[in-house]
Parts: structure tokens; sequence; C-alpha cells
């Protein structure tokens, strides 16, 4: 194989912030290190580099940065930049290898869309790198075929931390209508030989019709996998999740009914504490201005009595000095009338102490009546600041305990709740997606797949092309010394790997990581050692999960050595294959050492801290 392309740096760029760069050579590269320090986001920014649908999964450390490098030389030594909004859409085209410092111009424009019938798209201009433009594929039993698109060959270079331990054909993507293509790629890299040479009967008017809503469905089928594409995970995960939600949601329901009742037991009791120690206001205020009237009127019986004393006392005195002519009436003593005179000075003595013994009662009564009054003031005026301070610390416990406690518990429910309807929104978008696959198989006929669960078309794969090739991959797993790897050969119908007797899908998930690594590491050197098209490189994502998240006993190889004969196998490998590794878990000591191993160390100051220059705060 002389063509095939190389990976050379991935850069992102931002106009406050220093580029993010990374550097990958020939041969083995790998990248390990803490979690949550960009590393899978490099797997995903080369596939939307490659021609992945935009917009590009958003994660915090990039969002200041808009531009996206990535920088490829072919085995000619042809070298190129790719350059692409983080957006998406279409992508310019320069010359040289650019990491650091966007390039100069406008370079050459080229489209997101494959299409085979023009050269200014992404997809023909790297198919031209790789001999493979104008290629025709299969995508039917019928024998109809489209146009091959790069975006066939990244997903069996590129494999994510997600599909390098589905339970599926490697040759699958879990679209059913997909796999006859996807099988027809397969055998083009096996053989070199397209199906352009596949002859299809002039189609009736029916089938004409039939056609054109498949290739509406075709339109449709792609829309929607662009929109399941960056959910959080197939559905099977997206039931768990949604019942895992459900859950905490009733859960989060009984705390905020509980919150809500506390809190309106508390703000009754604030309620009523304010209203007493408001009518305790009120009553001593009305205690007050009843003191001040009584005091007065207190003043105006003192007054009177008073004014009655001194009347009593002149009348006494008037008495006491024997008859004289009266004061009022002038008459002699000898002429006065005393039941006629109102200088009567006897009844007017009598009148006098009658009317001050009057007003002493009611003084008595009106002092007894300040003194009760007084008493309940004085009872209010201790009373209050203790409603006072009781109406304190309720009022204080609902701001600083209850209604904080509530907020949370709703702004959570309202988080629980928008999440479910999110993730119920994207099962009915793989709902959707799945019921237009149907349509099209439904409208495809017969011809178009099984209902057994396999993949259910012929792939015509070429049996002598399948064994060598599961021949080549039996090497590679006993090279890396996978247990049990004595017998390996190709299933036709599940097109998938049986190991030892097992299906490949049977294992756990860390060696099911580890066989579809090695389907992929192995389809890349077939085509190299039989001189067949490849794109050159393999990326994989988390191949070692054995030695990190073993399922069971029997998925555990932390035990065994296939971690260092892994990577010695990929360090021997010829300089015109790349493969790139993204871990958590660290290589052997040499494989460290080695100027194409990066770690991501995840703690500020030792090291390189993730993919993007961490921001100082």
């Amino acid at each position: 194989m002389t063509n095939g392309l190389r990976l050379r740096h991935l850069s992102f760029h931002s106009p406050s912030r220093e580029p993010a760069t990374i550097e990958f050579g020939a041969g083995l590269n790998v990248i390990f290190g803490a979690s949550n320090t960009g590393k899978s986001f490099i797997a995903d920014a080369i596939d939307f580099m490659l021609g992945g649908k935009g917009p590009l999964r958003e994660i915090p450390e990039r969002e200041s940065y808009g531009t996206v490098l990535l920088a490829v030389e072919t085995h000619a030594n042809e070298a190129f930049t790719i350059v692409r909004s983080t957006d998406g859409g279409a992508f310019r085209l320069y010359g040289g290898l650019h990491s650091t410092k966007l390039p100069d111009g406008d370079g050459t424009l080229l489209n997101e869309q494959h299409n085979d019938k023009r050269e200014d798209n992404l997809s023909a201009f790297l198919l031209s790198k790789l001999d493979l433009n104008h290629k025709r594929i299969r995508k039917n039993k019928r024998g109809d075929t489209q146009s091959l698109s790069f975006r066939n060959l990244a997903r069996l270079t590129i494999v994510n931390e997600e599909e390098i331990i589905q339970q599926r054909s490697p040759l699958s993507d879990g679209n059913r209508v997909a796999d006859t293509a996807n099988t027809a790629v397969f055998k083009l890299l096996l053989t070199g030989v397209d199906d352009s040479a596949l002859a299809v009967a002039e189609k009736s008017p029916e089938e004409q019709s039939k056609s054109a809503q498949m290739d509406l469905l075709d339109d449709l089928i792609a829309e929607y996998k662009r929109k399941v594409k960056d959910l959080s995970g197939p559905p099977a995960e997206l039931a768990e999740q949604l019942g895992k939600l459900d859950t905490s949601m009733t859960a989060q329901t009984e705390l905020l009914a509980t919150s809500e009742a506390g809190f309106r037991e508390m703000s009754g009791q604030r309620r009523g504490l304010i209203r007493n120690v408001e009518e305790g206001r009120n009553r001593l205020t009305e205690i007050a201005t009843i003191l001040d009237r009584f005091a007065l009127l207190d003043g105006h019986y003192a007054s009177d009595l008073e004014r009655l004393s001194s009347i009593e006392e002149a009348g006494s005195l008037f008495v006491a000095l024997g008859p004289k002519t009266c004061p009022l009436c002038g008459s002699p003593p000898e002429h006065q009338n005393k039941l006629e005179c109102d200088g009567n000075a006897d009844r007017v003595v009598a009148a006098a102490r009658a009317e001050m013994a009057k007003i002493k009662l009611r003084r008595t009564e009106l002092g007894e009546t300040i003194t009760s009054l007084k008493k309940e003031g004085a009872a209010f005026e201790r009373r209050i600041p203790s409603l006072e301070a009781r109406l304190s610390e309720v009022s204080q416990r609902i701001e600083q305990i209850v209604a904080p406690n509530l907020r949370r518990l709703r702004t959570s429910y309202k988080e629980l709740a928008d999440k479910s309807g999110e993730v119920r929104e994207a099962l009915g978008l793989y709902r959707t997606l799945q019921d237009f696959e149907e349509r099209k198989i439904h409208l495809e006929g017969p011809d178009a797949g099984g209902d057994d669960g396999n993949i259910g078309v012929e792939a015509e794969l070429p049996t002598s092309a399948v064994d060598k090739f599961a021949a080549l991959v039996q090497s590679i797993l006993a090279d890396w010394h996978f247990p049990g790897a004595d017998r390996v050969h190709f299933d036709l119908k599940s097109k998938d790997l049986v190991i030892n007797g097992k299906n490949r899908t049977s294992f756990g998930k860390g060696l099911r990581a580890i066989t579809q690594s090695a389907f992929t590491v192995g389809l890349m050197q077939y085509c190299f050692e039989n001189d067949t098209s490849h794109p050159g490189f393999a990326l994989l994502d988390s191949p070692l999960l054995s030695y990190r998240e073993p399922e069971s006993e029997a998925d555990d190889l932390r035990s065994s050595d296939l971690n260092s004969r892994f990577y010695d196998y990929l360090a021997a490998l010829a300089a015109n294959r790349q493969v790139i590794i993204i871990e958590n878990t660290d290589p052997p000591q040499n494989v460290r050492e080695s100027d194409q191993t990066v770690k991501f160390t995840g703690i500020p100051g030792q090291g390189r801290f993730g993919y993007f220059p961490r921001e100082e705060a």
C-alpha cells in the first residue's frame, strides 16, 4: 500500500488564549492520564475534522476556541492543513503543516457534504489521496449502489470509547439499513474491488416511486442520525437513565412536599407572631393614650376637690361667725328665709361635701383603672420583646434555612424535570429514527434483511479474504497474549469474529474493547500487507478497559502481561502505519518515555494539565 494519511497536528485557536495543540508522529502515539482532561475530546475532534457532523461537542475548556486545525501528510510526503469552525460547516484547505499559527489567506473551500460528482468537498479530496475517489459500494441486496464517502472509512479507523465496547459487529453502526454498505466497504478494503460493476435492471414506475421514498427516508435518517449523535447514550442507557430520573423525581417530590409543608407551618407561625406583636404594640399605644386622658381627668378631679374644699371651708367659717347680712341677697338676719335663699351656707356646705364625696369615689375608681392599665401595659412591655425575639428567630430560620432549602429543592426538581424531558425527547428521536429505518427496510422488501436480529444481508465477502483476515487477527491476539486465542474465524452471518468458538460480542466489555482493537489494527495491517487501500491510521479510545473497569473475573486482565504486549506490538509497527491510543491507565515505562507519548496530569503545575491550557483564576 503506497497511499495513506498520517495525522500530524490537532490544534484549537482562540482570539484571547494561547493555542491548544497536540502533535502526532508515525507509528505509535499514546495519550494517557487523568479523567476529564480532554483525552476523549481529541478523538471527537479528529473525527469532526475528517467530516463528522457539527457542531463539535461542547466542553467548558474550549469555550473561547472557535477554530480547529488538523494538519495531515500523505505517505507521498504531501502536506496540507484542514481548517474548520467549531460550529461545523465547510472546511478550508491550506498547503503545508500549520498548528501554532493560523494560515494566511482564504485557502480552498471544501464543502462538508460528500459529492462524488464534484471535487470541491472534503470527502472527495481525502478519497483522492487514497486512490479511492469515484468508488461505489453496494447499499442493498437488490444491487443498488452508492458512492463511497470518506465517512464510510472513518468509522473503521476511529473507534471512540462508546463504540469500542458495543455488543455488535465492528461493521455495524446500529443502523440495519446501513449494514450492507458497511460490509461493502469492508470488502473493498480487503479486496481492493468496489461494486461499480454491479448491474441493476431498469426500475419500474413502482420501483422508481419506492426509490424516491427511500431517498427521502435516507435524508430523514441522516438528519436524525446527526441529531442522536450528540445524545448522552444509546437507547438502553437512556431508558435506564430515565428510570433513575423518575425514581429521583419521586424522592425529590416527597422531600419537596415535606419542605413546603414545613415552610407553610413556619410562615403561619411568623404571621401569628407578627399579628401578636402588632396587637401588643397597638394595645400599648392605646393604654398610653388612655392613661394620658385619665391623667387629665384626675387633674380635673383634683381641681374640683380643691374648689369644693374651698367652698366647704368658706361656708363653715360663714356659719361659725353667726347671723350676718346675706352676701347674696343682702337681707339682714331677721329677714332671711333660708329655704328660699341660695345663700344658705349650711346647704352650700352640705352640697359641697356631697359633691366632694362623689368626686373622691370617682377618683378612687379612676386610680384603680389607671393601676390596672399600667399593669396591663407593663405586661405587654415584658411580653413584646420575647415575641419579637421569637419572631426574629422564626424569620431567620425561614430566610436562612427553610426558604433556601426549599429553593434548592425546587431548583433540583426543575433540573431533574428538564433532564427527564431531554431524555424523553432523546428516546423519541431514537424511536423516530428506528421507525424510519424500519420503513426503509419494509420498502426495500424481503431482500433488505431478515428479522433474526443479525445483519441479515448477504455481503458476498470472499471466503479466502476473510479467512486470511481472521488468521491475521488471531496472530495479533496471540502476540498480545489474549487468553484463549487459539482459534479465530470470521462468521459471514454475524459479520464478526468468533474466538475459540465464542462470539466476540459474548465477551465482557473489557475483552470486547481488546478484540475490537485487534479488528481495527488487523484491518490496517491486512491492507498494508496486501497492498489495498486504507486511510493509513487507526485511533482507539480506551482499548485497555479490562485493566481499569473489568466487568467480572473473566474480564479482568490486570494480572496478565497483555498491557505490555499490546504496546510492544504497536510500537514495532512499520513507520508508514500510525496508531493513536487514548487511555486512562499508564502504559509501560518504555512507552511513557517515548517522545510520542503525552500524559495529561489533571494537576496544576505538574506536567501538562490537559489538552487545553488551564486558564488561571
